[in-house]
């Protein structure tokens, strides 16, 4: 059922900054369709942006009352004095693929190799699997091969054109990839577990300010209750997949099917954040990853995580 705009007229709106082409779409659409926004008492106001800094100048600058990031990237702003705090979106991360053909077997298979990184020096994924690479193998993995960042298509073209020797990708870009016939050599949630992280600690979420929360004191479980009735639905129905369909940008079955899959697959558990499970894994990024990755700070900042149940 969709939401009655008559009914919603009274109830307050959350402005939702999102990456115009991005996977939270499929969510928050399905939020919509259905009438979570307005079962929960909001009207959901999605608004596309070009690229992920303007959602966050849109957040900073009051032109939105929530965007989507990584947890790591609200503690980093958190500690310098914003009143940010984040409620838990999914838990997919990326990894790292190969050719199908390829021989590499582990990372240390990698040694003299190229790999495409999306996201840049400091990305969780890469960051994670350097520190595994250095505790399963004693592999310095950055110093003993040859990187080469770019965006996620263009790590994406690269690694199917053969490029480059392995890549690490956005989860939805790997799906792709996976789909197009590579193969995973080491997924982000095994290299942590091997670390003693929490592979269940859901990295991306939304952001809103501490401040809107206290003017709208229900909205941090409204908002909250609506994602997870979404997410239920779209674990469960394939039915609100193929109403998605043409939102997804796949030219093939295989490729819509392994995108179902891996977002399924990064739905959370419900709850809260487990903050001690957080705190280890922080002070890993603030380890490899360093003041470039967190900042100044190298403890979870108090407050982070918004409580939800």
């Amino acid at each position: 059922m969709g939401a009655n705009p008559t009914m919603a007229a009274d109830k307050p709106t959350l402005r939702a900054a999102v990456l115009k082409i991005g996977t939270v779409n499929w969510e928050l659409d399905t939020i919509k369709r259905n009438g979570f926004d307005t079962a929960n008492g909001f009207e959901l106001d999605v608004r596309p942006y070009a690229d992920n800094g303007a959602t966050r100048v849109a957040l900073a600058g009051g032109e939105a009352d929530v965007a989507v990031a990584d947890w790591i990237w609200v503690a980093r702003q958190r500690a310098a004095g914003k009143d940010y705090v984040f409620i838990p979106y999914s838990k997919a991360v990326g990894g790292m693929v190969v050719p199908k053909d390829s021989t590499s077997k582990t990372l240390v298979d990698l040694k003299g190799k190229k790999i495409g990184i999306a996201g840049g020096p400091v990305d969780k994924s890469w960051v994670i699997l350097q520190a595994y690479a250095q505790e399963e193998y004693g592999f310095d993995l950055a110093g003993e091969t040859e990187q080469v960042f770019g965006a996620p298509p263009l790590v994406f073209k690269s690694a199917l054109q053969g490029n480059t020797d392995a890549a690490i990708n956005f989860w939805h870009f790997l799906a792709k990839m996976k789909a197009s016939g590579m193969r995973e050599l080491i997924s982000v949630e095994t290299a942590s577990t091997v670390l003693g992280l929490d592979p269940n600690i859901p990295l991306l979420g939304y952001v809103l300010k501490e401040s809107y929360l206290k003017e709208n004191q229900a909205m941090a479980k409204a908002f909250y209750d609506a994602s997870r009735a979404a997410k239920e639905l779209l674990a469960t129905d394939n039915a609100a997949w193929d109403i998605l369909r043409p939102k997804m940008n796949v030219k093939t079955d295989v490729q819509f099917e392994t995108l179902r899959h891996d977002f399924r697959a990064g739905i959370p558990a419900p709850g809260n954040v487990d903050e001690d499970s957080a705190a280890t894994f922080f002070a890993l990024m603030a380890r490899v990853g360093g003041a470039k990755l967190v900042g100044d700070t190298t403890e979870l900042p108090h407050g982070l995580f918004a409580k939800v149940e």
